[in-house]
């Protein structure tokens, strides 16, 4: 399991929200390539870049700066998101040098998802947020009728996604833990690579991830806990089994 940091863009600043929430922000660093950078130096093997402005306005606001965020870290792999509603937008920030963009709002749409998975189906990973048991979309302010499963379930049937990203909303950016549960569940159900998400905030959390990674998680997003120290960077990676 790797462990892949997060950085948060808004307003062309590096951030982090509390549950998603846009009036819960806290500014970490001004210089978003920097702390990109920061992150490789300490052995990072993957970055999550999410523009949250895109992910607000339904369109994606950061293209420039992850283009310079993506240059300065490479050859480590970026997965973007953040206002990724239409193929042109998907298509963008792949321009810009990401190697998978990160899907959530309209995956649940099957006409979309579709054309999503048949024009770009190995860079795409599919974002499944969920808040009481059920997927949330844009932005993660609306939530929809469906679950978690079954999302996975019509992302499986479309076929050729690279993995699935499970964020359990409630519980992003308040360092409480994981849904290990959850995650697990939805990794064996679902029959596809899932990325874990939202919680971390000791590296005892990490290790109970770790611990179900043969469910199919492939890897862990942290965030808040990197930026305020709670977790350093080698010692995540250790406790998720690495050297």
């Amino acid at each position: 399991m790797i462990v892949i940091p997060a950085v948060d863009l808004r307003e062309g600043r590096c951030v982090r929200l509390r549950e998603g929430r846009a009036d819960a922000q806290t500014v970490f660093s001004d210089d978003p390539v920097a702390m990109a950078q920061r992150w490789v130096d300490a052995g990072a093997e993957r970055l999550h870049v999410v523009d949250l402005d895109g992910a607000f306005a339904g369109a994606p606001r950061q293209t420039t700066l992850i283009a310079k965020i993506v240059a300065a870290v490479r050859p480590v792999p970026v997965e973007v998101g953040g206002g990724l509603r239409d193929l042109a937008a998907v298509e963008a920030v792949l321009e810009a040098g990401a190697v998978w963009a990160v899907v959530g709002t309209r995956a649940v749409e099957p006409a979309f998802l579709a054309e999503l998975c048949r024009r770009f189906g190995p860079r795409v990973i599919v974002a499944v947020d969920a808040r009481d048991g059920r997927v949330a979309v844009k932005g993660w302010v609306d939530l929809t009728d469906m679950t978690p499963l079954e999302l996975a379930q019509k992302v499986r049937d479309a076929g050729g996604v690279a993995a699935l990203l499970y964020t359990d909303v409630s519980r992003d950016g308040t360092e409480q833990g994981p849904n290990v549960e959850a995650t697990a569940t939805l990794a064996r159900e679902a029959g596809l690579p899932v990325l874990a998400s939202g919680g971390v905030g000791r590296v005892e959390h990490i290790a109970a991830l770790a611990a179900v990674a043969r469910a199919g998680i492939e890897g862990v997003v942290v965030g808040r806990a990197l930026y305020t120290g709670a977790v350093t960077l080698p010692d995540a990676i250790r406790a998720a089994g690495g050297p």
